[in-house]
């Protein structure tokens, strides 16, 4: 077999290697089965073309129509005779439709369906040949990488979560042994290899070069694996699971997928039977009491239960549907909503209320749903996140409830909301309870109705889901179950009756707190919504108030529980006025409010709160002010520093020498401290110097300390004090430098004082302000002090270059045998 042929073969064995992230999308390894069959004849196909030396664009086109031939002969659509068809053309496009709609409704891991095995299938089958052409023909197997690299960004995208890191292992060994293999092939190309005796050598007999190579290669998949588990990343947390993997509402478990639902309930069960209460919301809202926070819908009924489908939109920034400049009956009315999301919560779609018209503080990357009304993301989650929102809620009474007329046959909602499997003991009884009822309204009222104490109903949190046939007739059987199962059912018996419905999930509004409302896991709820016509989607929420924490009602769906009849004023999605909910544990007893002093909080729209932004700003600017006076204070600690080594320290006597400024004679203090007397004179001088600098007069390191000083009068004019002060400094450091015996002196301090004072008569306005706040000196010091550091740094890195290129990798391994 040549180089090329094998390498042919090579090329196709890494791309299933690479096609391993797969497997955490599908459920079965039937996928796995047709991609080897597909991509085993296309390298079939290219083996033969090169055998019988067809051109490069033959050998491609073989590779193209075997690939055809595969998917055809996989994928019939029953009007073929081993070649395609014009239908199976058509086939084709009707299982990308499929596809389509299939990655909108299945959530990880799905099942084997036609149209999204036909999609890898092909993606598969063409990444082989892309790869097929790049290493073998193009002799660029690093670039066959990135087709490879496109297989894993599939899973990357679908998963919200970290992907698995199994398969992005085996995709990497996979791409070496391509890599590996191309280099092995281009040395055998070269001829045979020698040593330095003479001997022969196998391509493949082992060198301590190779080695190396091999080891730092396992090194870098290793690395690969193992830094990002190192980096914090978005994982999943309360309700995150909801629109990522889990089981389907048929199950009633919450750990393996089943079928490809989204776990909506599952998850649900999981977060109100664990045991710890975690608060998950912050919310304040000018509304007195509000209604649930709503995030997501389950819409998709089979009869494998209920799911939902993937939300689509155009981003938030764009603008969200204000339902006051519609069609929409009832009264409506604005608010003001604030939240903040603690650490707990870590999901994709944000929690708000219905009829959210605006919302802000979000960032990028958020999107809304109109069909489902949802706002969600496809990278960010909720965790920890501050935003705030405008919506609307709409007021109805019964009478307005009851105008709603019935939907014709065909209208797209009616035709996608209520299609429901067959159940004969759910059709019988929902015939049973509507019997009569003329309006749509009458008859979601007769089914709320039913779920009461009076008909056996009770909560309970062990029981197993209700949403499957199977279980949707055992819990209206039994009639024990919790949130999932009564919204299930209800929306499930809703349908049965030609009315639109489907299950929404959030939070019931929790509990006041200082003029918020705490809502933590507890609060994580499910409820039915019944599209009326005219008047949109309203809630009915069918669960016993009594058993849930926050719940909330109104008048067109009262507490069926209750024994008084409640006012007939009446809101939508949750503006439950006077007629809330009861609290859990004491089922007449109304939540306490903002006007019970009994409450675990109040609620006050009115209540000044402490305004932390004017705090915020103020803060900033003070550490801008102190940031700027860093400069200033520095050089007045340096020259505080530099005056205490040149104060007075022993009593004043006539220096020998007689020497003294002219103009007039200085006492010059005399001690015994020679050492002490030159530091101390070097340290006036350098002050002289920066001194200089501030007030922008040139330092020529090459002058002497006495022409510096007559140049110094001379340039800032200094009157005679001030000069003869700078005569004297200039004197103090020449005998320092050069005399035996310096000049010993107090009067050094009030020397440089005046010529301060000199240099700042003579100056600007500018230029005086500039030496206080921002003194030219301590700036320059501070740039040579950086450029020396970057200095010795450039020098550190050269030693540590040069001392790592005197190791070998060789000397990593075991030594070369004879």
């Amino acid at each position: 077999m040549t180089g090329r042929r094998r390498l042919g073969l090579v090329a196709a064995g890494a791309t299933l290697l690479a096609a391993a992230p797969i497997s955490s999308i599908f459920e079965s390894w039937n996928w796995l089965v047709r991609c080897i069959l597909a991509v085993g004849l296309i390298a079939g196909a290219a083996m033969l073309a090169r055998t019988l030396r067809f051109p490069v664009w033959a050998q491609a086109l073989s590779e193209v129509v075997v690939l055809l031939l595969v998917l055809t002969w996989m994928f019939p659509s029953g009007h073929e005779i081993l070649v395609p068809q014009p239908a199976t053309f058509g086939h084709f496009a009707d299982l990308f439709t499929q596809a389509g709609q299939d990655t909108r409704s299945y959530g990880v891991p799905v099942p084997d369906r036609d149209g999204l095995l036909f999609v890898t299938v092909l993606g598969i089958g063409g990444v082989a040949i892309a790869v097929d052409l790049l290493t073998v023909v193009a002799r660029r197997p690093a670039l066959a990488g990135l087709p490879m690299l496109a297989i894993y960004s599939v899973p990357v995208a679908v998963y919200v979560d970290d992907v698995p890191v199994l398969p992005f292992i085996i995709g990497a060994t996979g791409f070496m042994w391509l890599l590996v293999s191309d280099n092995v092939d281009r040395v055998r190309r070269f001829g045979r290899r020698f040593t330095g005796d003479g001997r022969d050598v196998d391509v493949w007999e082992p060198s301590p070069l190779a080695a190396a190579g091999r080891r730092l290669g396992v090194v870098g998949v290793a690395a690969a694996v193992v830094l990002p588990l190192l980096v914090p990343t978005i994982t999943g947390g309360l309700l995150s699971q909801l629109t990522q993997s889990g089981s389907g509402v048929g199950t009633g478990g919450g750990g393996n997928g089943n079928g490809g639902r989204i776990s909506l309930f599952a998850s649900l069960s999981g977060n109100l039977t664990q045991g710890n209460t975690v608060q998950v919301i912050k919310l304040t809202t000018n509304e007195e009491l509000p209604f649930y926070l709503r995030f997501g819908v389950a819409d998709q009924l089979t009869n494998l239960g209920f799911g939902n489908r993937a939300p689509v939109g155009n981003a938030v920034n764009r603008g969200l549907p204000d339902p006051r400049g519609g069609t929409a009956g009832g009264e409506f009315q604005q608010y003001h909503a604030q939240i903040e999301v603690s650490d707990a919560l870590k999901q994709n779609m944000l929690p708000v209320y219905a009829n959210t018209i605006r919302a802000g503080d979000l960032g990028g990357g958020w999107s809304y749903d109109p069909n489902q009304q949802v706002i969600f993301s496809n990278r960010q989650t909720t965790k920890g996140k501050k935003y705030s929102f405008d919506y609307v809620r709409a007021t109805y009474t019964e009478a307005e409830l009851r105008t709603a007329e019935p939907l014709n046959k065909d209208n797209p909602l009616r035709t996608q909301y209520t299609n429901t499997p067959r159940d004969d003991y759910v059709d019988t009884l929902v015939a049973g309870l509507i019997k009569g009822k003329t309006t749509d309204y009458d008859k979601i009222r007769a089914l709320y109705n039913y779920f009461s104490k009076a008909n056996n109903f009770s909560y309970s949190l062990t029981t197993e889901s209700a949403g499957s046939s199977s279980d949707i007739a055992a819990f209206l059987k039994n009639k024990v179950g919790y949130c999932q199962q009564y919204a299930a059912a209800l929306a499930w018996m809703a349908r049965v009756a030609g009315l639109p419905a489907r299950v929404a999930f959030g939070f019931t509004k929790g509990n006041p707190v200082d003029g918020s409302w705490i809502i933590t896991n507890r609060n994580a709820h499910a409820w039915t919504e019944v599209y009326l016509q005219g008047f949109g989607w309203i809630p009915f929420d069918a669960t016993p108030a009594s058993s849930v924490a926050g719940s909330a009602r109104s008048s067109y769906a009262p507490n069926v529980d209750e024994t008084t009849p409640l006012p007939s004023s009446s809101t939508n999605a949750g503006a439950a006025g006077p007629e809330t909910s009861v609290a859990p544990g004491n089922p007449n007893r109304p939540d306490r409010g903002a006007n019970d002093p009994t409450g675990a909080g109040s609620f006050d729209t009115g209540a000044d709160k402490t305004s932390y932004k004017a705090l915020w700003i103020a803060g900033g600017v003070a550490l801008l002010i102190a940031l700027l006076l860093v400069p200033a204070l520095r050089r007045a600690l340096l020259r505080r520093r530099r005056h205490a080594a040149t104060a007075p320290k022993a009593p004043r006597v006539l220096a020998a020498s007689g020497a003294g400024p002219p103009g007039g004679e200085h006492g010059i203090v005399v001690t015994p401290e020679a050492t002490r007397a030159r530091e101390d004179a070097h340290a006036a001088w350098e002050e002289l110097l920066d001194t200089m600098i501030d007030f922008r007069i040139p330092v020529d390191p090459t002058e002497t300390p006495r022409v510096t000083a007559q140049r110094l009068i001379k340039d800032a004019y200094l009157p005679d004090r001030p000069a003869e002060s700078a005569t004297l400094l200039g004197t103090a450091e020449e005998r320092a430098r050069y005399a035996r015996k310096p000049l010993q002196g107090g009067e050094l301090t009030s020397a440089l004082g005046q010529v301060r004072k000199g240099l700042a008569r003579s100056a600007n306005r500018r230029t005086r302000i500039a030496a206080v706040l921002l003194p030219p000196s301590i700036l320059l010091r501070w740039r040579l002090g950086l450029a020396e550091a970057s200095a010795r740094f450039v020098g550190w890195s050269g030693r540590v270059r040069d001392s790592l290129s005197r190791f070998s990798p060789r000397r990593l391994l075991a030594s070369r045998g004879r």
